[in-house]
């Protein structure tokens, strides 16, 4: 059986010890680069092996990309292999944080024409939970190779997105919290507010109280009441720097609403452009 949306910690746990499985732990933090890294040697499922958000699945910021522009592909094509993955291996993500960063390396994977992967649902809460113990040893990896079959027809531009809004035959969601994307907050980027008619879908509102994602009907009742009559293939996700917007495209895909896109750039991709119109809620005088 291959799992490619979410696996839960027991299913997991009963496949630790297969050799043709592979885990990577992604945990991170956008306020400590170097958070993700230390948790991962304070304690780890065993065989995880880590993936740093800035330094294995982004590329390096330029003046026009946003914060986490997508990864070289065949850099990351060759780490894939050094990592031990090959076309046959299952592959499980996970991170503390619901799947926010973990998502990412789902996504990446897809596109790169592997879909025998999945992320670790509630993270390692629900492994915690379930009594699953953590190591400290790093794992003993037998490189392989991984052979990429990159489909770019799964991410968008953003002249992509200005003319599917002004052409009306794609909905934007944007994951991003209400606060910045009403423009309210904005803690992490130099301008507020949305993309304009872009929707807002909080990536936390596919989660239960325990961190799990919510199960696949009501996901689909959902975002079937967010994007009316379009097809999913219409719907192209966004967030702040195009990590937790996978999130959303993730639980379309669990809720069988397959085929959506991401704006890779996103928010801060979006605001380098002066001329790239911005909508908020008016400030008070």
């Amino acid at each position: 059986m291959s799992y490619k949306t979410i696996i839960s910690a027991q299913e997991l746990a009963q496949n630790l010890d297969d050799r043709n499985w592979v885990i990577f732990d992604c945990r991170f933090s956008l306020s400590d680069a170097e958070a993700g890294a230390q948790a991962y040697r304070s304690g780890h499922i065993a065989g995880a092996r880590y993936v740093d958000l800035n330094k294995d699945l982004s590329s390096a910021v330029r003046d026009y990309t946003g914060r986490h522009p997508l990864p070289d592909f065949s850099q990351l094509t060759a780490k894939l292999g050094r990592w031990g993955v090959h076309n046959n291996s299952q592959v499980v993500t996970y991170d503390d944080t619901g799947g926010a960063f973990a998502g990412r390396l789902w996504w990446l994977l897809r596109c790169m024409g592997h879909e025998q992967v999945a992320v670790l649902d509630g993270g390692l809460a629900q492994w915690r939970k379930a009594g699953h113990l953590l190591t400290t040893a790093l794992p003993n990896i037998e490189p392989r190779h991984f052979r990429v079959y990159l489909d770019d027809s799964q991410w968008l531009s953003a002249s992509q997105i200005e003319n599917g809004l002004a052409a009306a035959n794609i909905k934007l969601i944007d994951a991003r919290t209400p606060e910045r994307y009403r423009g309210e907050q904005e803690p992490i980027d130099p301008v507020a507010g949305h993309v304009p008619k872009a929707l807002n879908r909080p990536f936390q509102l596919n989660l239960d109280p325990q961190g799990c994602f919510l199960p696949a009907a009501e996901l689909k009742r959902q975002f079937r009441q967010l994007i009316d009559d379009f097809a999913p293939s219409q719907i192209t996700h966004m967030c702040g720097s195009g990590v937790t917007a996978c999130h959303n495209l993730l639980a379309m895909e669990i809720a069988g609403l397959h085929g959506s896109k991401l704006y890779a750039g996103s928010w801060s991709e979006w605001i380098r452009n002066q001329n790239r119109a911005i909508a908020a809620k008016p400030q008070p005088c």
